[in-house]
């Protein structure tokens, strides 16, 4: 079973091949490496965790550079993840393979600005501009998450309980629901069933659909 102390050897070797001149256990710091008026800071853990990472934010304290070390051979996407939020938060990540101690740095540390993704955020805007109101209130309702996709299918079976049988392009028009059709011809809740060419009515779990989320985006 590894033990933090584990980590310790490969670590000082690594940075003492950099000509820093490393201690253990100095103060509340695991590992500090220094290389005249420069000191580095490393907590050593077993594996990522809220209590590391307070450690080593404490550490921004003392010193600007501070990194967190684990053992190598995590799944590969929550390293990945807990490397990004590192990043985020200014620390350095470094990982040691126990087994022939490979030292590997993931990340340095430093002030770290994430790169905007547009298609992202045109997304975003997307989705808020077609939610109606705001059904969710912070979190889902007693119906579940609620979608501008979904308001929208119940817009277009609200209007085939009342209209009958219709095309997309009348519920598009009347409803001022761009994407009737495509909506109803993919019909993701089983709630449409096409009777003619472009034309859909409600199935019977489109019926009972309304009954139960009747009540959305009013």
């Amino acid at each position: 079973m590894p033990r933090e102390s584990d980590l310790y050897p490969p670590l000082k070797a690594w940075f003492a091949a950099q000509g820093y001149t490393v201690k253990g256990e100095v103060g509340a710091a695991d590992l500090v490496a220094r290389k005249g008026d420069e000191i580095i800071v490393v907590e050593l853990k077993l594996g990522f965790s809220l209590t590391l990472f307070h450690q080593a934010m404490d550490r921004l304290a003392v010193s600007d550079t501070v990194y967190v070390a684990v053992p190598a051979g995590g799944k590969a996407k929550p390293f990945a993840a807990n490397v990004k939020l590192s990043r985020r938060l200014g620390l350095g990540v470094l990982s040691v393979r126990l087994r022939d101690g490979f030292v590997e740095a993931h990340a340095s540390p430093g002030n770290y600005t994430p790169r905007k993704s547009p298609k992202k955020i045109k997304r975003l805007k997307k989705a808020f501009d077609r939610l109606q109101g705001d059904p969710n209130a912070g979190g889902a309702t007693r119906h579940g998450l609620i979608t501008g996709y979904r308001q929208d299918a119940i817009t277009c079976a609200r209007f085939l309980a009342v209209h009958g049988p219709s095309g997309g392009a009348r519920i598009k028009d009347w409803a001022e629901v761009p994407d009737a059709t495509a909506i109803m011809a993919a019909n993701h809740y089983g709630w449409f069933t096409r009777v003619s060419r472009g034309v859909y009515d409600l199935t019977a779990s489109g019926r009972t659909a309304l009954a139960d989320w009747g009540d959305v985006g009013d």
